[in-house]
């Protein structure tokens, strides 16, 4: 039920990530170019090459251990400003998705999804946290609009742009995660500098790419961000929301597949919530696969102490086993259709 992050091009076997993985005990990982507390590059890939082999050794770290291949490997591989492959290292420039939007073809979008699939699957990943469906409501929006993250304003232009990236993508055997339910686009902050509440200008129609995406089935999940509206669950942002994830998510927009959080270490959620609670209010919403990408902290043993954190909420009774069981069952869907 974990996805965390990691420092190192390599994969040393002493180190705590890899001993996670050889026990077992990891979902996933998520790879990045930068290191968001020193601000520097080469956090994880340095060059094609390196990439490959990093992503092999993980592998086979997984192969080794008591549940076989089953490490899912991701990125956030959306265009432009949000590409973890990029010159820098390497890889071929890839256009944002506020321009692929603003252009308007699909036949682009399909050519530049396909790219990026085969780019990444190159490179030993399999999961890409794309697309962004949310609506680019708010353009000054620093963690949307800004960035140019957002297809477009008109839910209909997202839908069709989206549904052209997952059927490419998907197709070719990335598993992509539509992000961030149930809309941040309105948003006149980010989760990433604290709690960011749109209360005030959330409306409906932000479910609507969402509403329409999942019932095709394309997505292999959904990321819940950590955004709070109260006219959905007052106190709580969307990560850590029973009537947001099991109510409105799964009950009224039947989504019974792969639920994944927003980094749990973002400042949105620290400021407001403990680390203990935090892994329990996820767990109670019906979030699947806990995202720690460890840049806003860096924690080395992040996987032992959430580890931890869930045995303790089992042992005393605030998490049942069967709760867990669910999670894991959908994880071990996807991991399904892993090649």
């Amino acid at each position: 039920m974990l996805m965390v992050g990691f420092r190192g091009t390599e994969l040393d076997p002493a180190t705590p990530i890899a001993r996670a993985i050889a026990a077992g005990e990891l979902g996933g990982v998520i790879l990045f170019d930068r290191d968001g507390l020193t601000g520097t590059t080469g956090r994880n890939i340095t060059s094609p090459d390196q990439l490959v082999a990093l992503t092999s050794a993980l592998r086979d770290t997984a192969l080794a251990g008591p549940t076989g291949p089953e490490l899912l490997i991701a990125v956030d591989q959306e265009g432009g400003q949000v590409a973890r492959l990029n010159q820098s290292n390497g890889y071929p420039a890839m256009v944002s998705q506020a321009d692929l939007g603003a252009a308007d073809d699909l036949d682009r979008t399909t050519d530049v999804a396909t790219l990026t699939a085969i780019t990444l699957l190159g490179a030993g990943i399999d999961v890409n946290l794309a697309p962004v469906v949310d609506l680019n409501l708010n353009p000054s929006n620093p963690a949307i609009g800004a960035l140019d993250r957002s297809f477009s304003a008109d839910p209909d232009v997202v839908v069709a742009q989206a549904t052209a990236l997952l059927e490419a993508q998907q197709g070719a055997g990335i598993h992509c995660v539509v992000k961030h339910f149930p809309g941040e686009g309105s948003a006149t902050g980010s989760t990433d500098d604290g709690v960011v509440d749109v209360t005030t200008t959330w409306t409906d129609v932000e479910l609507d790419p969402f509403r329409a995406l999942l019932a095709t089935r394309l997505p292999a999940g959904v990321m819940v961000g950590h955004i709070r509206n109260d006219r959905l669950d007052p106190g709580r942002p969307a990560s850590l929301s029973v009537p947001t994830v099991t109510g409105l998510l799964r009950g009224d927009l039947g989504w019974d597949r792969l639920v994944v959080s927003d980094d749990l270490q973002a400042p949105a959620i620290t400021r407001a919530f403990g680390p203990d609670e935090a892994v329990a209010l996820a767990i109670e919403a019906g979030v699947d696969l806990l995202l720690f990408a460890n840049q806003q902290v860096y924690d080395e043993a992040i996987v032992e102490h959430v580890i931890g954190t869930v045995v303790g909420l089992v042992e005393a009774g605030r998490i049942r086993e069967t709760r867990l069981d669910e999670s894991v069952a959908r994880i071990e869907a996807l991991f399904a259709t892993v090649e």
